[in-house]
């Protein structure tokens, strides 16, 4: 008997399905790297919200990262955007549910957001520096 691959088991979507499916994944998702090289260029037209525990931002946190914990996200607590810019969520990374929560608020209030995937674990595994705050007293 021959066994099949679990791979090709399921046949794979047309090319024109695949290019609509990736496609509208870039425009709910940016990664560590893209944010990064914004970071790095002084191109970053995004607010990038940490919705993580303040103890955890305290401890690290990207660079420009805002504070404000997903269950926190109401209309008078989020920064200003940049003209024609966009929110950009993180959490602790895959195992996190949190910037998945940030996000829909945010989209609830009508605003464009993106998640940056991986969170900051993503970005550890990058090799990109964290920022550290001392706990306030």
């Amino acid at each position: 008997m021959r066994i099949k691959s679990q791979v090709t088991v399921t046949p794979a979507a047309t090319s024109e399905a695949a290019l609509a499916h990736f496609h509208a994944r870039l425009s709910f998702e940016t990664d560590c790297w893209d944010v990064q090289h914004s970071i790095d260029n002084d191109v970053a037209n995004f607010v990038l919200l940490d919705v993580r525990s303040e103890s955890l931002f305290n401890a690290g946190h990207l660079p420009m990262a805002i504070h404000l914990p997903h269950a926190q996200i109401r209309t008078e607590t989020l920064p200003p955007l940049p003209v024609d810019g966009i929110y950009v969520v993180y959490c602790a990374g895959p195992h996190c549910n949190g910037a998945n929560k940030a996000a829909i608020k945010v989209a609830q209030l009508g605003l464009p957001v993106k998640e940056m995937i991986g969170g900051i674990e993503g970005w550890k595994d990058e090799g990109f520096q964290l920022v550290t705050e001392e706990p306030s007293v």
